[in-house]
């Protein structure tokens, strides 16, 4: 976690090799992110940003980009739709996951709320062993955040999962948080050890209580 400006969203680009480090390295089980295929190095990565894509498609295919492969699998989609929440959307829309969605082509709008359920869903189509959201609750309401996360564990388990967020009740069930400011980490520990340092993080909690 950390200031808008502060480095989260560039570290996970960094990840994903969207960037390359111009100074050190990435390592990735002691070898440099470098020397790994980019294609299956991103097969392993399941990555929702915050500012995700809206597509002008069905609900089904709005979820089923995450997995090109498995876009008519609707069995798998309705699976990834269940974890992330979107289920509810797509029962409430008149074709189900053959609602067109979006204004462009006269498709049922969705609220922000809605559209960040699919976004979520579409970043659950792959079965990725490394599970990276940045601000995966921004547009959701604090029953539907409460909800996605008490299942949350069970959706990543087996998995290493990576939270961007500026919520204490996104980050304080995280097993380590790290605290960035000006692209370096100021803070790492649990939400226990990190209040009783007393430093930033402390800090900044006690503005939302």
């Amino acid at each position: 976690m950390g200031h808008n400006g502060a480095g989260k969203t560039t570290i996970i680009k960094l990840l994903l090799r969207f960037y390359t480090p111009s100074g050190r390295r990435i390592l990735l089980d002691g070898v440099d992110l470098r020397e790994y295929d980019l294609a299956e190095l991103r097969r392993e990565m399941g990555v929702i940003f915050q500012d995700f894509v809206q597509y002008e498609l069905t609900a089904g295919e709005n979820v089923g980009l995450g997995q090109v492969e498995s876009v008519d699998d609707h069995e798998r989609i309705f699976a990834a739709a269940t974890q992330s929440g979107a289920d509810e959307v797509i029962d409430r829309l008149p074709e189900g996951l053959e609602t067109q969605v979006g204004r462009e082509f006269g498709g049922r709008e969705l609220s922000g709320g809605e559209w960040q359920r699919l976004a979520l869903a579409r970043g659950f189509m792959r079965d990725a062993a490394f599970v990276i959201l940045d601000e995966p609750t921004a547009a959701l309401d604090a029953e539907a955040e409460y909800h996605l996360f008490q299942r949350f564990r069970e959706l990543v388990a087996g998995k290493t999962a990576l939270i961007i967020s500026h919520r204490f009740s996104t980050v304080r069930m995280a097993d380590k948080i790290l605290v960035l400011e000006d692209g370096a980490i100021l803070e790492g520990g649990s939400h226990e050890e990190l209040m009783a340092a007393n430093g930033r993080y402390a800090m900044q909690a006690s503005w939302y209580r």
